[in-house]
């Protein structure tokens, strides 16, 4: 059991966030972790969707940037995320999509301290396939891909039956950009984690093997691996 995972055996609750670039598979592993687990969900991407959709105060101050494949700044987004920890009041957490900047990791610790951090790591040239075949429930936030995880109704919800589409954040060359962006801010954010010692990076050591470029096995292999680790700590 590594150090990390010792620590949180003493823990009343767990407290976790899950790092990784932008359409690496924390939406998917996360939904995976808290019907397994139980744990809260928070999902700063699914939030800001959110109030774009419902046009708040709040959704039309971030719409520019993030039509433009941009990243929130961070006044914005502690606000966000402040608001949504408060509601928040006992249980095991994770949060996910945040903190993306060493500023907004700090403030975070300070006001709401994690103790589990998990780091998802995948190859760019994954993530830009992977782009290619995901589609959405924009109302709850909820990821297909074609070729892994895809929905039971071809462009259907399971839950709703609603139609399935894909984002407009999710073109190709902004998914590009946004990865740059990603390594240059968030390398940081890790490195402040595991100053802390509370990282756990899962990294997947399968090389793609399949006909279908959107049949990767990654986010189910770090899931797997998250999962065991999870129990470990969770003694479950």
């Amino acid at each position: 059991m590594s150090n990390v995972c010792m620590g949180l055996t003493n823990a009343k609750t767990i407290k976790a966030l899950i790092l990784g670039a932008p359409a690496s598979g924390k939406g998917t592993i996360s939904s995976r972790i808290v019907n397994s687990f139980g744990f809260t969900h928070i999902s700063s991407g699914d939030r800001l969707r959110y109030h774009v959709t419902h046009q708040t105060e709040l959704g039309k101050r971030v719409e520019k940037y993030m039509n433009q494949g941009n990243f929130v700044p961070d006044d914005i987004m502690i606000q966000l995320i402040n608001i949504e920890l408060k509601s928040v009041r006992n249980g095991n957490l994770l949060l996910d999509g945040f903190p993306r900047t060493v500023t907004q990791a700090e403030k975070l610790q300070q006001v709401h301290p994690m103790n589990l951090v998990l780091n998802l790591i995948v190859p760019h040239s994954v993530i830009i396939e992977r782009v290619k075949n995901r589609w959405v429930h924009l109302p709850s936030g909820r990821v297909y891909n074609v070729g892994f995880n895809d929905p039971i109704l071809w462009g259907k919800d399971d839950v709703t039956g609603e139609p399935l589409s894909q984002r407009i954040d999710d073109r190709p060359d902004l998914v590009s950009r946004r990865l740059s962006d990603y390594v240059v801010k968030t390398q940081p954010v890790i490195d402040y984690y595991k100053k802390l010692g509370i990282l756990k990076e899962f990294k997947d050591s399968h090389q793609h093997s399949g006909p279908n470029p959107g049949d990767h096995p990654h986010t189910s292999c770090m899931y797997d691996m998250s999962l065991v680790y999870l129990c470990a700590c969770c003694r479950v």
